[in-house]
């Protein structure tokens, strides 16, 4: 293995910390952005939208930037638009204005999220073997540090302005300090037309390449849609349905933060043993019964287990459905990523939603029951990755 591969991933590392930092620093800050603005939980929910519909955009035009300029060109810039769009939505005091900061930060966070995952393909295709899933985990690193970071800045007295502004100061250098060692090799539709590309693959496999993306992506939305719940729901859980108090029922989106992030940095392991196939029917299937649990139990313990369990089990699914999308067509994984990260993405906003609307009916713990059958579903359509991304020995070979 040489420096520059060893580089590259370093590289790819920071850049997935400082999305999911920048992202976080957003988060830790939208209870004060909310109170200086005057803005209700419902105003805000509908702000929110606005953030997740400019994301899919940023994702789609990433995806096809990606393929055309090379990863090393769109990652960068896009990690300095978005450290500098941080600071716009601290600034607005109307709910008009804080509407268009949250769709370019949200445009430029969706740039940034899919260019990152296009490159982490090529590292791993260079690699020749899994590494997808620990990127994932440095995301989620990510956001703890933006946690400590929103803690200091608010203890020091900051606006939400001046500190997301310093945090954006400071992304811009990352990103910009971070970019020689990116992978130097363009993809490779440089050179060539992509229309060339195209008129040179059979239709056949166009079309069954195409079917394939839709199956991951309608997978991601899945996986993602339970993660997005349990991001909501899991505290409220704990306090509403077992009668937690609030300090106790806190714990269970830490439990399933925690669970997820020591998931992702075992995943690749795992993944090099048995497989992508096998890691995204048993992740599936631990997190159904994960959520199982917690629907049906009535004892606090017993549901920081399952919460603990349906954390473990969905670690690994993304990071598989992004990667085998990657690596489907490397003339277009820029835009085949984003076409499963942006399914994913609505999935992840939708999760809170849905279960939201199913509390109107049934009660907080039986509305869970759509996240078991989700799991279920990606457990036995898993097999979609039998052919192309279980990607131990495609990657073995590629690499030889």
């Amino acid at each position: 293995m040489n420096d520059s591969l060893r580089g590259a991933r370093i590289a790819t590392f920071v850049y997935f910390s400082l999305c999911g930092t920048l992202m976080g620093t957003w988060v830790v800050n939208i209870p004060a952005i909310e109170e200086r603005v005057g803005i209700t939980h419902a105003t805000l929910g509908g702000l929110l939208v606005l953030l997740g519909l400019g994301a899919f955009i940023g994702m789609q035009v990433a995806g096809r930037l990606t393929d055309r300029l090379g990863a090393r060109v769109v990652v960068p810039a896009t990690g300095v638009l978005c450290s500098a769009a941080l600071v716009l939505p601290g600034l607005p005091r109307d709910p008009w204005t804080l509407a268009g900061a949250l769709l370019v930060f949200g445009f430029c966070n969706g740039c940034l999220d899919v260019s990152m995952n296009a490159h982490a393909v090529h590292v791993e295709k260079a690699y020749g073997r899994p590494v997808m899933s620990a990127f994932h985990a440095t995301f989620s690193v990510g956001g703890v540090l933006a946690a400590l970071v929103g803690a200091a800045t608010a203890s020091a007295g900051l606006s939400p302005a001046a500190g997301m502004a310093a945090m954006g100061v400071l992304g811009i250098a990352i990103a910009l300090l971070s970019a020689r060692a990116l992978l130097p090799a363009a993809p490779t539709t440089a050179d060539t037309d992509p229309a060339e590309n195209v008129e040179h693959t059979p239709a056949a496999d166009r079309s069954s390449t195409r079917r394939r993306i839709w199956i991951l992506a309608a997978l991601a939305l899945m996986v993602m849609l339970c993660e997005g719940a349990a991001n909501d729901w899991s505290a409220l859980h704990l306090k509403d349905v077992l009668g937690a108090p609030a300090s106790i029922a806190a714990f269970a989106y830490g439990t399933f933060a925690a669970t997820m992030t020591i998931g992702r940095l075992l995943a690749d392991r795992l993944v090099t043993r048995f497989g992508s196939m096998a890691i995204l029917r048993h992740g599936a299937t631990t997190a159904a019964v994960g959520i199982a649990i917690v629907t049906v139990s009535p004892w606090i313990w017993a549901a920081f287990a399952g919460w603990a369990l349906f954390g473990l089990g969905l670690s690994g699914c993304v990071p598989q459905l992004f990667s085998a999308a990657g690596h489907a067509d490397p003339a277009a994984a820029g835009a085949n990523v984003s076409r499963v990260a942006g399914l994913g993405y609505v999935g992840m906003l939708a999760g809170p939603a849905a279960i939201g609307w199913l509390t109107h009916v049934v009660a907080l713990n039986h509305a869970f029951v759509l996240l078991i059958l989700l799991c279920a579903i990606t457990a036995v359509a898993a097999g979609i990755l039998r052919t192309g991304s279980d990607r131990t020995p495609e990657l073995a070979a590629s690499s030889g």
